[in-house]
């Protein structure tokens, strides 16, 4: 009854977290939880959206407002998607099937790791839903060919291929827990090809796991190679320059995702939301932009669309809300931040996604502009 309370007592989304570190091993708790080496950019992820200020209009009718929006021509109730993280198994026994009955329930889209505890059949038997399938490439083509298929054949609608992880960042707190996935769980979409297991190491188990298995020469060409085995869009996460836009383009991507893998990866990139308008300008409304890293709450989201994104991915809350309190959770963040989105927009002045505009927001270069005039 206290924990029931305590879970009706949660007013925003962060407050999992503190829950999620009391109820999981350390393990666990540290490698959902860590960015990459200083983790400079884990914190940076967050304080860029809070140097972001609004420019509110007033005196408008906001008696009804519409936050329903189209990804890869499906419709969804809102621009806050679920990104993909790895062995949702560790965190509640129902893993990514709670989070797939979630987002289903909210009618908005979840991204499947490959790397999930659920293979992508067991998602699809937990019913109609939008699913995106993310995409790491392995040296073995023919695991990647089976892969793609098996996700086309279950029914999700894109790939999203992480670009971004070549090789594993530096993790600190995995290397100290010499971090494995717990012996009950394997990688299930691997687990027919005897690669579902990671062994022990004196290191991070997923380093060494990635190290054996990655394919570390994944260039642009792939992108195009992947046309050619899967009729599905593909979607290119982990994009933060205006220069790799350019390339996502020419390569026929249908999408791009702004990412640094939750501030996993490259320590001292910048912030996501720092990415986002360098991006935004080149693709030139030529294909949707995305971003994710950071989000926490409904004004971020604001922000993430008033700087051009198409739509948001959270990835950690839904990780916190699992551990928490399972698929009711999930929900509970989406609803969150759904009324959150909600209510800035009213007090912004729009009535619909499409009202909000980089008019609505300053940003650290708007201030300099400025300061120079």
């Amino acid at each position: 009854n206290y924990l029931r309370r305590e879970m009706e007592l949660i007013t925003n989304v962060t407050e999992y977290e503190k829950l999620a570190k009391e109820r999981l091993p350390k393990m666990v708790y540290d490698y959902y939880a860590s960015g990459a080496e200083d983790q400079w950019t884990l914190r940076e992820n967050r304080e860029a959206f809070s140097r972001i200020l609004f420019r509110p209009r007033i005196l408008i009718d906001v008696s009804h407002i519409n936050m329903a929006t189209n990804v890869l021509g499906f419709n969804i109730s809102m621009p806050i998607m679920i990104a993909p993280s790895a062995m949702q198994k560790m965190a509640h026994p129902e893993g990514e099937l709670a989070t797939a009955r979630a987002a289903a329930s909210a009618g908005t889209i979840m991204t499947l790791s490959s790397w999930s505890t659920s293979s992508v059949e067991e998602v699809n038997s937990v019913g109609p839903g939008i699913r995106f399938f993310q995409l790491y490439v392995y040296k073995d083509r023919n695991i990647v060919r089976q892969l793609v298929k098996r996700a086309e054949m279950a029914g999700f609608k894109a790939i999203a291929l992480t670009v971004d992880t070549p090789r594993l960042g530096r993790r600190e707190a995995d290397i100290k827990n010499r971090f494995t996935l717990p012996p009950h769980l394997v990688l299930k979409n691997f687990e027919a090809l005897d690669l579902g297991t990671m062994d022990k190491t004196n290191d991070s188990g997923l380093a060494s796991y990635v190290a054996g298995q990655v394919d570390r020469t994944l260039s642009w060409k792939d992108v195009k190679w992947l046309q050619t085995i899967t009729s599905l869009p593909i979607l290119v996460k982990g994009v933060m320059t205006a220069e790799d836009a350019r390339l996502a383009i020419e390569y026929g991507a249908a999408g791009i995702i702004v990412s640094n893998h939750g501030a996993r990866q490259l320590d001292y990139v910048p912030a996501t939301i720092s990415c986002l308008e360098e991006v935004v300008r080149e693709t030139k409304g030529r294909l949707p932009v995305f971003l994710d890293g950071g989000v926490r709450r409904g004004t971020d989201v604001f922000k993430a669309l008033a700087l051009g994104a198409s739509g948001v991915f959270i990835g950690r809350p839904v990780l916190f809300s699992l551990a928490v309190d399972g698929e009711a959770g999930v929900r509970k963040v989406l609803q969150m931040l759904r009324d959150e989105l909600e209510l800035t927009m009213a007090l912004s002045g729009c009535t619909s996604l499409r009202e909000i505009t980089r008019a609505h927001v300053i940003t650290d270069s708007d201030r300099i502009g400025r300061a120079r005039l």
